[in-house]
């Protein structure tokens, strides 16, 4: 990012950019708006040159409580949802922390650049970029720096005053930059599980985060001890045999262990047990994965429908350095992840560079990976200064063992943004918005009112 941070941001949003509503629906307790913005790829050359332009796409949710004249007087809520890569929910109802939120608000659920109806990345649209350096350039621009720009030119488009934005996960992220580069934009803002590291490398990131997912590993297997035997089990099979996905990939162990993914969430951890007692069946050439085990699996490792994740996870902590790898290079000091230990563990989100080996959606992209990995000119990504002084009623919730945003990295930064106030739960993992949503919006909400002048 160039210029003066949030001055320059907000004007980067000017003049208002181009808008249209193309649908409108009225189901289950709630009508929607399908809201369609026509954004800068670059919001910030500088040159005050029109230049190319992405579609954003967002869907506005309303109660039905509410009459068309009570909601066009609400004021908007933004939600970011997590990622890199995730496109916003698609919500059947009002329920959880939307439905408390509905009370109050317009709820506008962003798909962020990339994702959803929002110029969708994948294998098949990147090479309409040019060679792998086109498309890693482009690729630069997907951060949480043009997200933020992208939301400050939609808040004008919609003739919204300072709004509340509430992001989860990477969505935090968004919300930190947000309050380094556009405050003037932000009437509170909400962060569950999601507060960023503010400098150093993203070594740190995954040395805090393996130690939690090695207790998160020890934790799950305590709690169904027959798993440990399971897993073992799996991964020895997955050595001699060759199995494959129904994408065609095959899976191999270190593949396999990426279904610790479950091991971030409270009632998810339980869906990794019933995912492992369907692995093995009897079949003429001996035992073997089951084809429903298979197509489960291929759901949790494939990158098919979010490359974007991959692409991306590592750079958004880059900051003036290249990431080149820090998950993988770390890893080297956890033997105990490795796919040839005897007993092998289960990984969490980290990404590595075999991803692009092994996954079939993501070996197109394998040079364009690579370069983004190289990068070592990334723009800042947070404004220490600016969260030093920061006067927008902040609030974040922090989950004590979260295996993907550690929890002392997470005390880290709060401390670092003046007035944020934290609420840490050991109740929750990182997924806790999906089992108490009403009570911990409902929370965070009351800590930012409370201090309101």
């Amino acid at each position: 990012m160039t210029g003066s941070g949030a001055a320059d941001l907000l004007e980067a949003a000017r003049p208002t950019v181009p808008h249209t509503v193309k649908a409108r629906h009225e189901y289950r307790g709630m009508r929607t708006a399908e809201h369609y913005f026509e954004v800068p790829l670059d919001h910030f050359t500088g040159d005050g040159v029109p230049g190319e332009t992405i579609t954003v796409f967002a869907r506005e949710y309303v109660s039905a409580d509410h009459s068309d004249e009570e909601a066009a007087r609400l004021p908007w809520l933004l939600y970011l949802q997590g990622g890199p890569g995730g496109r916003g929910n698609r919500l059947p109802s009002l329920g959880g922390w939307s439905k408390a939120a509905a009370r109050d608000f317009r709820i506008l659920m962003l798909d962020q650049r990339g994702t959803g109806l929002s110029s969708a990345i994948d294998r098949n649209t990147l090479p309409l970029r040019g060679n792998d350096a086109d498309q890693a350039e482009y690729l630069a621009h997907f951060r949480a720096d043009s997200i933020v720009a992208d939301a400050e030119a939609i808040r004008l488009a919609l003739g919204s005053g300072p709004w509340t934005v509430y992001g989860q996960s990477y969505g935090g992220f968004c919300a930190l930059s947000y309050l380094s580069f556009a405050p003037e934009g932000l009437r509170e803002v909400l962060i569950t599980g999601g507060l960023a590291p503010l400098a150093g490398p993203a070594d740190r990131v995954y040395q805090a985060t393996f130690q939690r997912v090695a207790a998160r590993n020890a934790e799950y297997f305590a709690r169904y001890p027959e798993d440990r035997a399971a897993v073992t089990r799996i991964a020895r099979h997955l050595r001699d045999t060759e199995e494959f996905l129904p994408d065609g990939g095959r899976l191999t162990v270190e593949r396999f262990q990426m279904v610790g993914s479950f091991l971030g969430g409270n009632t998810r951890v339980d869906a990794l047990h019933h995912l492992l007692e369907d692995a093995f069946v009897a079949t003429p050439s001996g035992d073997r994965l089951s084809d429903a085990f298979l197509e489960q699996v291929r759901g949790l490792v494939s990158r098919s429908a979010n490359p974007l994740y991959a692409l991306m996870h590592e750079s958004i902590y880059g900051q003036g350095e290249p990431t080149d790898w820090a998950a993988w290079r770390v890893l080297q000091d956890f033997p105990e992840f490795s796919p040839e230990a005897p007993e092998p563990l289960l990984t969490g989100e980290m990404v590595y560079p075999w991803y692009f080996e092994q996954d079939p959606a993501l070996r197109p992209l394998q040079n364009v990976a690579l370069l983004l990995a190289e990068k070592a000119d990334w723009p800042a990504l947070y404004d220490p200064e600016q969260l030093a002084r920061n006067s927008v009623p902040a609030a974040a919730a922090v989950y004590t063992e979260d295996i993907y945003v550690d929890r002392e990295l997470s005390l880290e930064t709060a401390a670092a943004v003046r007035g944020l106030q934290v609420w840490e739960s050991a109740d929750f993992h990182h997924d806790g918005i999906a089992d108490d949503g009403e009570g911990i919006f409902a929370r965070l909400l009351g800590l930012t009112r409370s201090v309101r002048p």
